[in-house]
């Protein structure tokens, strides 16, 4: 019988109600089970007294005894009585206290989620393979070829693992079942075999091109098609391209996960992209035609209104990504900003200070509207003025 307290084993206050301690018991009985934690003898104490404790504090009576008496309740016929300790009465074996717990199924989670042995075929394993492109890839679509590795049926023994396709004995460690099962005092314990792996049979001379696994380690080229409009994160199933199957099972699928590079331009939501362009001061404040890039490579046209300001937004409509799985495009966003001209020769200087001193308040009517705010202000004594 463990020292330390019950309560503080499930890590569950003494007030909690019934279904807070089988939560309780539920994680830590996972989390420390002997299979999750081979060879660990620390989990294995922490998960004989977790099933002690459980098995007080899940009985009522057992429970109520352990709150007045603590485990004086247990030991010599103490205030519980004889015969009521924490196994006496309520579970025969400690997998029963699972069975009721788990729904009778403990025993088939830990032991690799099998029962008997896994001769059968086998499913081979997924693949992931990762793929960057352009935006502008993406816009169109594209095919690529790629060399993806694969672990395919070994040929000289036909994906057996057996020298020369030699049939296999049965396991002489479990005796054909692919589990062992073992008592460690209230616990019986279902393993899966470490002689067969599970498989409940043997084998006597193993392949020397294989090494006993059935199969080998190869590449191969794919031509993979990528459909227009994919975005990043976009993931694609080749189905059968993954690992060769054991014992005649059928091929795990091949996933690509794509992923699209950043653009200098253009930043894409969904399908509508967007982009800044900087539009020179004289065509902002006098209005005019600016060509702006598209990602099909080529160039479209917006009109800039006379006075335009930066931050304005222009709509084009059906130059975005192209949608997936359909014609239709999305649409390109363009907002400018206005560019300050920079590297002035004298003449643009001179031509710029006369500009400067003709122009008037309605030349400027942010910048008049933000200084009378400002005076407003400092004439109210520094409350802000009212709107």
């Amino acid at each position: 019988m463990t020292d330390r307290d019950y309560y503080e084993i499930l890590g569950v206050p003494r007030e909690a109600d019934a279904a807070a301690i089988k939560s309780a018991f539920r994680k830590l009985a996972m989390k420390l089970h002997p299979d999750q934690n081979p060879g660990c003898k620390v989990s294995e104490e922490k998960f004989k007294e977790l099933g002690e404790a459980y098995a007080v504090l899940s009985d009522p009576q057992k429970r109520a005894a352990y709150d007045q008496y603590g485990k004086a309740a247990f030991q010599g016929g103490g205030g519980g009585g004889p015969g009521f300790g924490p196994g006496a009465a309520g579970f025969s074996d400690f997998s029963d206290l699972f069975n009721e717990i788990f729904g009778g199924g403990f025993e088939d989670m830990f032991a690799r989620g099998s029962r008997g042995p896994r001769n059968g075929p086998q499913r081979g394993a997924d693949l992931r393979y990762d793929v960057e492109i352009t935006l502008e890839q993406a816009f169109r679509g594209m095919e690529r070829e790629i060399v993806a590795p694969r672990a395919q049926a070994c040929e000289p023994c036909s994906g057996t693992g057996s020298e020369g396709g030699a049939p296999m004995e049965t396991c002489r460690t479990c005796q054909g079942a692919g589990q062992v099962r073992a008592s460690q005092g209230m616990f019986r314990i279902v393993r899966t075999c470490p002689g067969c792996h599970g498989r409940g049979q043997s084998i006597k001379t193993p392949c020397g091109a294989c090494g006993g696994r059935g199969l080998t380690q190869s590449e191969r080229k794919l031509a993979v098609k990528i459909p227009a409009g994919v975005e990043d994160g976009t993931r694609i199933r080749l189905a059968g391209e993954g690992d060769s199957g054991l014992r005649s099972g059928p091929p795990g699928d091949l996933y690509l996960f794509l992923s699209v590079k950043p653009h200098t331009l253009f930043e894409r939501d969904g399908p509508d992209l967007y982009c800044r362009a900087p539009a020179p001061m004289c065509k902002a404040a006098l209005g005019g035609e600016m060509e702006i890039p598209t990602i099909d490579g080529e160039r479209t046209k917006i009109t800039i209104p006379a006075g335009a300001q930066t931050g304005r937004r222009f709509r084009i409509k059906g130059k975005g990504m192209t949608h997936l799985r359909g014609k239709d495009r999305g649409d390109l966003h363009v907002e400018i900003f206005v560019e300050t001209p920079v590297n002035l020769s004298a003449k643009q200087r001179k031509l710029l200070e006369e500009f400067a001193t003709d122009c008037g308040e309605e030349a400027h009517p942010q910048t008049q509207g933000f200084f009378d705010s400002v005076k407003k202000f400092f004439d109210a004594g520094g409350d802000a003025p009212s709107r």
